[in-house]
């Protein structure tokens, strides 16, 4: 038997009752594209590094790019893709801007993927 009929059923068969509830349950196009676009943002090991510096402390661009051996442009670049997509949240104290979790959801959704990777 080869690899392609172990994927595939030798019969076709359509199970009504089960297309039911999942036409019933699929999110809107738009919410699952919106879901594949927030774990892309995850795809990136520069921005997961930032993350876990970040479950630490609230640290500016500065202490980001000494910690992590970058350019604070580099650093920079990172944060900006990382705020726009809600992960992260600033707030600046006088001259310097400082960073931190936007959310325990942040910390939850890379705990579930140390997780999985881990079984």
């Amino acid at each position: 038997m080869t690899e392609k009929e172990n994927l595939c059923c030798e019969s076709t068969e359509v199970h009504e009752e089960l297309l039911k509830i999942i036409n019933e349950t699929m999110p809107e196009e738009t919410e699952l594209y919106d879901l594949a676009e927030l774990f892309k943002i995850f795809g990136d090991s520069t921005r997961i590094r930032i993350l876990f510096v970040l479950f630490e402390a609230e640290v500016c661009v500065c202490d980001l790019a000494s910690a992590l051996n970058m350019t604070q442009s580099a650093i920079s670049h990172q944060l900006k893709i990382l705020k726009q997509n809600k992960l992260v949240k600033s707030r600046r104290d006088g001259k310097s801007v400082f960073y931190s979790l936007a959310d325990d959801h942040v910390r939850a959704i890379i705990a579930q993927g140390q997780e999985h990777i881990e079984e």
